[in-house]
């Protein structure tokens, strides 16, 4: 097995990777300026007052993409080990 036969599987599952953590850290990320710039306004400084937004929303964004991101992680796994074989030539 050649570098040349490992670099699509890398780059695969980096994108995979990159595709299932997307959503979760894009809106806990928005959340965060969100109740930041909030707090910034009125001077409120509670430590946590970002975590339970944070919380509830990636809780929200789990329910609503957990069913895709399972599913794709479950087609990436079949197509990684129906790749096996053609990796032990």
């Amino acid at each position: 097995m050649s570098v040349g036969d490992i670099v699509p599987v890398l780059r695969e599952g980096i994108l995979e990777t990159i595709i299932l953590a997307a959503p979760i850290l894009l809106s806990a990320l928005a959340i965060g300026l969100i109740v930041a710039i909030l707090q910034a306004a009125t001077s409120i400084q509670e430590q946590t007052l970002t975590f339970v937004p944070k919380l509830f929303v990636i809780l929200g964004v789990l329910a609503i993409f957990g069913g895709f991101m399972v599913t794709s992680l479950g087609e990436y796994t079949i197509r990684l080990f129906e790749r096996i074989p053609e990796m032990a030539r």
